[in-house]
């Protein structure tokens, strides 16, 4: 049987909004777990007097996050509707994680927006809404959850649509394209099959969207590119690095380069699920052996390609970011860290060229002295060391970035032009 067409879907929105149970449901729903399973955490759930959290705790398995109530890593898991296979990158909503969100969206084909309803847009939402713009998802789907707790009406689903609606458009969503879906992850309404609790909503159900959406070009024909995660040293074996690979093809018996440090080989042999493979394609995660290479010679963050036309390593770059929060104004001579594939590098803002209007895209200052929360701008920014960065039009995978300092997501962007180190 041949596999199924494959989605990584990102599942967002505020802590406490119900994205866990959610995709506890969903598991549960398309049968990725088993009844007994769900029974026994019911049970110890019960009797931690959290009993709504049976669904969650499907994904938070680690044992903090039981104790603690909310999700920390990224849980990876799977499950299929008759259509697609879906992985699930979950990721956290609380804002220590945010880090974590930003590996986890970006990797996303699509995401599942949670908003609650009695709640309805709160401060990660939006921040939430942003960062997948910025890291490059175009397929949502909107939860409008815990209708339960709002009574199942249809007045408040309303207003929390318009709401989410706005703020989408802002972003640049088309929210007349996106489903809108009164959900109870815990009660289970609308999550498989259409709900006789709102009986006023005619649409589809989550399991239904996710049917609906379309699985985006493979980037095969761009040039290999694979940000490295980890490198390994393996007695008898040598230097096995593992990674993702996001653009272009590996083969067997290729000449590899791996890029800041310069370092290059040949690939001896590639694996993937303990398996070996002839060659890795994009959405494939590998290690791979490499002739040639000591341990020092590749860390994490590095990106390898091929030797015949290596990735890019930036002297400067000019981005174009939006400053989701920060607590006062940034200016010149500001050096936070740069997320970007897997490196984290301090970077210094040389200049800010344009202040943006984020909701038009037009230019509203040139050479603004400064740029605070809720600006967009283009700014010209040079990294502490080395790093890879690709401009957005060329290779959109190691394109965009997140913006970290003080613990916290200052701004999210896209590179769009690359002044290359000689």
């Amino acid at each position: 049987m041949a596999e199924k067409p494959h989605l990584n879907l990102a599942v967002i929105g505020h802590i406490d909004h119900g994205k866990s149970t959610l995709v506890g449901r969903l598991m549960y729903e398309t049968g990725a777990i088993a009844e007994h399973v769900i029974e026994k955490y019911r049970e110890e759930a019960k009797e931690k007097g959290k009993e709504s959290f049976a669904f969650a705790w499907v994904m938070d398995t680690l044992k903090e996050e039981r104790e603690r109530g909310i999700t920390i890593d990224i849980a990876h898991k799977r499950f299929d509707t008759n259509k697609y296979y879906f992985t699930i990158v979950d990721c956290p909503g609380h804002r220590d994680f945010v880090k974590n969100m930003i590996t986890g969206a970006s990797q996303a084909d699509a995401a599942i927006l949670v908003v609650a309803a009695p709640d309805g847009v709160m401060a990660q939402t939006k921040e939430h809404v942003f960062l997948s713009r910025t890291l490059g998802i175009n397929q949502l789907v909107i939860a409008v959850n815990k209708m339960d707790a709002a009574n199942y009406s249809e007045e408040r689903y309303n207003e929390v649509k318009e709401e989410v609606s706005q703020l989408l458009g802002m972003v640049g969503f088309k929210a007349s394209e996106i489903p809108f879906i009164p959900t109870s992850a815990f009660e289970g309404d609308n999550i498989k099959e259409a709900s006789s609790n709102t009986p006023w909503y005619k649409g589809p159900s989550i399991l239904d969207s996710l049917n609906a959406l379309t699985v985006p070009d493979k980037p095969d024909t761009l040039p290999l590119r694979i940000p490295v995660q980890d490198a390994y040293t393996i007695s008898g074996i040598g230097t096995v690095p593992v990674g993702r690979v996001e653009t272009g093809v590996m083969k067997k018996g290729e000449k590899i380069i791996f890029m800041p440090s310069g370092a290059v080989g040949e690939v001896k042999s590639i694996e993937m699920h303990h398996e070996e493979i002839p060659e890795a394609v994009p959405g494939d995660n590998i290690g791979w052996n490499v002739r040639g290479i000591g341990k020092g010679d590749v860390r994490r963050g590095d990106v390898c390609g091929p030797a015949s036309k290596p990735p890019t390593v930036a002297e400067e770059f000019t981005g174009q970011v939006v400053v989701l929060q920060h607590p006062s104004a940034i200016t010149v001579g500001y050096t936070p860290v740069f997320h970007c594939h897997t490196t984290q590098t301090a970077c210094t803002f040389m200049s800010l060229d344009k202040k943006l209007d984020p909701k038009s895209g037009q230019v509203k200052e040139e050479n603004p002295t400064y740029i605070k929360a809720g600006d967009a701008a283009i700014i010209t920014v040079k990294p502490t060391r080395p790093m890879v960065i690709e401009p957005v039009k060329e290779i959109p995978q190691l394109g965009r970035f997140a913006v970290r300092d003080m613990g916290m997501t200052i701004a999210a962007g896209m590179c769009m032009s690359v002044k290359e180190k000689k």
